[in-house]
């Protein structure tokens, strides 16, 4: 199954307390649980105004889907076509 990364911008995030992580990861696992077992929220990176999302889900769209019944932005989702990382150059 394809997956994705989301860009979500989202101002101060790298200043946010873990009561606010938690209430937004709860909100997340929510809606993902209504849309169903074909959508999953692999992990997420903070940054200073930005949090990036990994989600395995059939398409786009349904990411989108996501985002929209949780009222989280998602800015840019973009499909991940390899992966790669030091292992990479050991061929």
């Amino acid at each position: 199954m394809p997956k994705y990364l989301i860009e979500r911008e989202i101002p101060g995030a790298g200043d946010l307390t873990a009561e606010d992580f938690q209430g937004i990861s709860q909100k997340s696992c929510s809606v993902l649980q209504g849309l169903g077992p074909q959508i999953q929220w692999v992990e997420s990176y903070v940054t200073a105004d930005k949090i990036y999302c990994i989600y395995i889900a059939p398409n786009a769209e349904m990411v989108a889907e996501h985002a929209k019944q949780g009222g989280f932005p998602a800015n840019s989702i973009v499909e991940v076509k390899t992966v790669i990382s030091p292992i990479t150059a050991e061929g």
